[in-house]
């Protein structure tokens, strides 16, 4: 075990963000005593809600805890949780497991909904001061908090674990990854996640020719539900732009992985590559693309796009779909000394030992151990998406087993693992 010293119950650990991993967080907290305060923007996995009409690739089995099962048969002898192998969409989650979860007396007066967490430092220290000293874990974390009115107050905690994902902090279209031109001042016109195309959003798609932009699985979600889309909507269509050129051995820009063990992520794969390559479908796809500049036309209520790379020259588009991707916004901890990584944004420890790895199957990642959780800023952690970075490749039950190890680490008993003994 690393060398810091235990925190005991009940002392106070701050949870930032009510989504898959920090709620798991702050029910184990609850479990070992810890005093816990779950401090939530929005409302209650509101990140997994926006994406709700998504089907995930993973089985339930992969999503939930036995934990977090425990706490719900605690709750409801007759709670009946989905099925190991049922694949669930986003709001069957957040509907099944995720919110009542968060309703269990274990956490819901514990939970700060609606609440910013501003910014986090420590009380009356400041970021440059005791560098490497065993002085800061002596005073506790200073967070400043904003309310849904505006009202300002501040709390403090002696363990703060910063869950809050990357979702919603988005990428930039531009050529080298910065804001194309006129990008910035036309935001609103862009939509940056996953719209419910085939549902409540179909109106902004249907009939309409959109600039879909980007080269994951995000962006195959995409373009399958907008072909889907076309079949009864045949005016609709899709330019389909890709920074690289796709994988040299695969006929389209989605990486299919050998015997893939997700096959609704294979299955995908396939339908967005053949949409892609095929001949007649409403997808027309450029690779080695990028967008250079954007302007609004009044005249016709479009997007004049230009692009660069293999398709030069100015385009005409309804409206941009961008699924780009994500980064981690740590603005929130910049008064603490965090090591970050240079490429990904993420701990330094954790996008080292992601580099490392060299599958490009999130299934085949493997912990690092305690060690990679640990920052130059003691009891201070970042979990789930946001500890990978713009590393996409993030895992509910990665974020298990590094709940697992931190409070292993911080109660100073190696064995200890609550989802075997609960």
């Amino acid at each position: 075990m690393p060398d810091l010293p235990c925190v005991d119950p009940p002392a106070t650990v701050a949870v930032l963000g009510a989504g898959p991993v920090g709620l798991e967080a702050a029910l184990y907290a609850r479990y070992l005593g810890y005093d816990v305060h779950i401090y939530e923007r929005g409302g209650i996995a509101q990140n997994v809600l926006d994406w709700g009409h998504i089907q995930m690739f993973s089985p339930f089995e992969w999503n939930c805890s036995s934990l977090g099962l425990a706490a719900l048969g605690a709750q409801d002898p007759n709670c009946v949780a989905p099925s190991k192998d049922a694949i669930l969409t986003g709001k069957q989650w957040a509907e099944q497991y995720l919110i009542p979860l968060a309703r269990s007396d274990l956490l819901v007066d514990r939970l700060h909904e609606h609440t910013t967490v501003v910014s986090v430092g420590r009380d009356g220290m400041l970021k440059q001061e005791e560098i490497g000293s065993d002085a800061r874990q002596n005073v506790p974390f200073l967070l400043l908090l904003r309310d849904a009115d505006g009202r300002e107050q501040t709390a403090r905690a002696q363990v703060v674990i910063d869950s809050t994902g990357t979702y919603g902090f988005h990428r930039w279209l531009g050529h080298g990854g910065i804001p194309a031109k006129g990008e910035m001042s036309l935001i609103d016109r862009i939509e940056f996640g996953l719209p419910d195309v085939l549902g409540g959003q179909s109106h902004r798609y249907a009939g309409r020719h959109t600039l879909l932009v980007g080269g994951g699985y995000s962006a195959a979600t995409s373009a399958v539900a907008l072909a889907e889309l076309a079949r009864n909507e045949p005016d609709t269509c899709v330019t389909w732009i890709t920074r690289s050129s796709g994988q040299p051995d695969v006929a389209g820009p989605i990486r299919r992985i050998s015997m893939d063990r997700l096959p609704e992520r294979d299955r995908l794969a396939v339908k967005a590559n053949e949409l892609a390559t095929g001949v007649g479908t409403c997808v027309t796809h450029w690779s080695e693309t990028t967008v250079d500049w954007l302007a609004w036309d009044e005249a016709t209520r479009r997007l004049n796009v230009g692009l660069i790379g293999r398709q030069n020259g100015q385009f005409s588009f309804d409206g941009i779909l961008a699924n780009v991707g994500y980064r981690p916004d740590n603005r929130l901890y910049e008064e603490l000394q965090v090591h970050e990584c240079y490429a990904t944004g993420g701990p330094m420890k954790i996008a080292a030992n992601l580099i490392g790895q060299q599958s490009a199957d999130c299934l085949d990642q493997t912990s690092g151990g305690v060690e990679t959780l640990l920052n130059p800023e003691p009891y201070f952690f970042v979990l789930g998406s946001k500890s990978y970075g713009r590393n996409s490749q993030f895992l509910v039950t990665t974020g298990h087993e590094q709940i697992r190890e931190l409070f292993a680490m911080i109660a100073g008993r190696a064995d200890l693992n609550l989802y075997e003994t609960v």
